[in-house]
Parts: structure tokens; sequence; C-alpha cells
């Protein structure tokens, strides 16, 4: 009988010793199985050049500021305007002007959407775009991811055009030979845009950084007949201005060759006839 009852309990003992191994055999393979798929997840590399790859990278990389003025504008940006001037012979003057005007001092939505401060369409641009109403609906327009990319593309597309060339003729201090040298090689189709530019020039003084470039110690002095122009601020309307200023509506729309009455804040308006 004793017998019996040993062989019993070494069955028993046996028995549990096996169950015990088969179990934690089991959870073994399945925790390393588990573990190989985590590590597998972790470790899957990110397709390379796809399209939703490329669009996250733009937003994160976009940097925008907008500037409360034309003053700070030329702050933030003068000294990428030097910069230009340095390498590519353009009046660090004019690519600001340019910049305020053609961007409303930064508040535009080209500038604020896309950094692009110059308005420059896409002509076979193969990188970011931005579609915005301008002489027809919804053009194409390059999009940068930051605003110092837009003052380099505007440097070079002055200095690869052909029809430009006639402006690295002139001096580098001269801006009203370049501002007009502008329009007259197709730039701009107003009339009035080399009278916009030399405003915002001498009112802020922008020749400033062409003198600083070129190490010009003579100041310039200059009458600026700042009542042949205006500033567009919030809350003016071409009704407001007119009475201001004692011209009709229509004048100040003929003078500034606009088609609407919409006004953009941060452009200059020409307000009396020379």
């Amino acid at each position: 009988m004793k017998k019996l009852i040993v062989i019993f309990v070494l069955s028993a003992i046996v028995f549990s010793c096996g169950s015990s191994r088969k179990t934690s055999s089991k959870r073994s393979k399945s925790k390393s199985k588990s573990e190989r798929v985590v590590k597998d997840s972790r470790t899957k590399p990110i397709a390379p050049n796809t399209k939703e790859t490329n669009e996250v990278i733009e937003a994160e990389n976009t940097s925008v500021r907008v500037p409360n003025s034309t003053d700070e504008y030329v702050t933030l940006f003068y000294g990428i305007a030097q910069e230009e001037m340095r390498l590519y012979g353009i009046p660090a003057s004019i690519t600001l002007a340019q910049g305020i005007l053609e961007s409303a001092s930064g508040k535009g939505r080209l500038a604020v959407e896309a950094n692009n401060h110059f308005g420059i369409k896409c002509h076979g641009w193969t990188g970011a775009k931005i579609y915005h109403d301008d002489d027809a609906s919804q053009e194409c327009f390059r999009k940068y991811n930051h605003a110092k990319y837009s003052y380099r593309d505007h440097s070079l597309f002055l200095t690869k055009r052909s029809r430009y060339q006639n402006l690295f003729t002139l001096k580098k201090d001269d801006y009203k030979g370049w501002a007009k040298g502008l329009k007259s090689a197709g730039y701009a189709t107003d009339r009035k845009y080399p009278d916009k530019l030399i405003s915002l020039i001498e009112r802020y003084q922008l020749y400033r950084y062409d003198d600083a470039v070129l190490g010009n110690k003579k100041s310039r002095s200059i009458t600026l007949k700042s009542e042949d122009t205006h500033l567009i601020t919030k809350g003016d309307t071409l009704y407001s201005l007119s009475k201001r200023y004692g011209v009709t509506v229509d004048e100040l729309k003929r003078l500034n060759n606009l088609s609407s009455n919409d006004l953009t804040i941060g452009n200059v308006l020409i307000v009396k006839s020379n």
C-alpha cells in the first residue's frame, strides 16, 4: 500500500513539472513573437519621396512672420536685401521697395501663405505651388519654405532673363534708373510703378542700405513729396482718400490703374498728378 502511495505522488510531481515546462515554453514563444512584431513596426522605414511625406516636410519647415508695419518689414528683410545686392548687384533699396509693394508689406496672401514676396508665378516651377487670382482666375504662383528663398528667386529672376540685362549697366545706387528700367523691361504693367518704387525708397530712406553695401559715406538728403502719395492703412477707402486729398474717386483709379475700388493695406497710392 505504501509503495502505491509513493508511486502516485512521484507520478503527480513528474506530470506537474512537465505541464509547467510546457506552459512556460508556450508563454515564451508567444512573448518572443509579440516582441518581434513590436520591433518590426518600430523599425519599418517611411517610404521616401511620397506626396504625403513632402507635404508634411513643407508644412513643418515653412516659416512665416507677418510684420505689423512697413517699418517692421524693412527691419526684418533689409539684411537679406543687402546680401542679395552683394551677390547679384541689385540695389537693396529696389528689392525692398518691390517687396513692400508686391507683398503689401508682408501682409498679402501670397506672402503670408506662400512666403512669395514678389508675386513670381510658376513658369515651369517644379516646387510647391499656390493658386491665387491675379490677371486671371487661380493663377499658379511659387511657394517657398522661407521668405529668404523668395528674395533669392527674385535675384535669379532678374539676372537670368535677358530683358533685364540693361539694368545691370546702371550704377548700383541709381535706384531711380532701376525703377524706371524695370517698367521699361516689362516687369510691371502699371505705368506708375516706377513712381511708387521711388516714393517708397524715399519715404523709408531705403537708399541707406545701398550706401551701406557700397561704403558710401556721403549722406544723401532727399526731399520727399509725401503729399503726392499715400501708404494705404486699415480703414482707407477710395472715397475717404478722395475727400482727404481733394480728388475724385475716378481720378484716383486713373492715376493708379485700378479696375475696382478695392485697396490693399501696405500698398502705395498715387494721390496727386505731377
